[in-house]
């Protein structure tokens, strides 16, 4: 059986098919299992346990037809109330971003502080934090792109930055097998560079180099979502790794359980 059949296999699951999940992305799970010697139905197996890692269930998610329908009664938001009510409604369904609204205007003040404000962002494997930018205070010709390889969420991306006046897109697939193409002040990388870690370890450093921005801001959990294990130090080295022998200065910042890593890759 081929790789792709074997991908089939577990994107027809009913755990994943409605999810739209690249293909490529299973493929390349499982033909990397293959190529590391495991037998096929070992590579399934596998390539099911990072992708249940990749797709983060355990994260939490809106219930996303009734969300597209909410958003499509409202066409465009009446006012920055009604908009912060349903992007909160959003970001509390995620816990990713839900642990984070107690902090967030902090949060990206601290950011902004160090790096500027962009006129060009990219948000990588952005989940739901897109719904953060009422908070974000960007200028309003700032063009903002995010990614995500869960179809459903970015199809509601998309149709909240047009309900929110943003200018910017949401674009679907695998940025690890495909990085963005766009050259751009700042890129968000935000709680994702461990698990790129556990999909594929050591994957980070070729994807922060294809990266054609000047800052990249990547942040890590600082202890886990109990708060019951300190991963601060495990979440340095990562990034120190990754950095090893790139004359990349790097500003970090703690707020709430984040460590934020403001990394300055060109100056121009």
């Amino acid at each position: 059986m081929e790789p792709i059949e074997m991908a089939e296999k577990i994107l027809s699951s009913r755990k994943y098919r409605n999810l739209n999940i690249p293909p490529e992305t299973v493929v390349d799970l499982i033909s990397r299992a293959l190529d590391h010697g495991l037998k096929p139905d070992k590579a399934v197996d596998d390539a099911r346990e990072k992708l249940h890692n990749i797709v983060a269930p355990y994260l939490g998610d809106p219930d996303y037809a009734d969300a597209m329908q909410e958003l499509s009664q409202i066409s465009v938001f009446p006012n920055n109330r009604d908009l912060k009510e349903f992007s909160l409604k959003m970001l509390q369904s995620h816990a990713s971003t839900k642990e984070r609204i107690p902090v967030m205007d902090e949060f990206y003040s601290r950011l902004f502080e160090v790096t500027g404000n962009p006129s060009s962002l990219l948000d990588l494997a952005c989940a739901m934090q897109p719904f953060a930018h009422p908070w974000m205070r960007l200028p309003t010709d700032c063009d903002y792109y995010a990614y995500d390889l869960h179809k459903p969420r970015v199809d509601l991306i998309n149709l909240f930055f047009q309900s929110a006046g943003v200018k910017g897109r949401a674009y679907y697939g695998d940025i690890l097998l495909q990085p963005p193409q766009f050259k751009a002040d700042m890129a968000f990388f935000f709680k994702e560079a461990h698990r790129f870690d556990q999909r594929q370890k050591g994957c980070n450093r070729n994807f922060w180099l294809a990266l054609d921005v000047r800052w990249l801001v990547v942040s890590l959990p600082a202890a886990n979502l109990t708060g019951r294990f300190d991963l601060a130090d495990r979440q340095r080295r990562l990034v120190t790794g990754t950095l090893d022998g790139l004359d990349w200065p790097v500003t970090e910042i703690l707020t709430g359980n984040e460590l934020v890593f403001c990394i300055r890759k060109h100056n121009d």
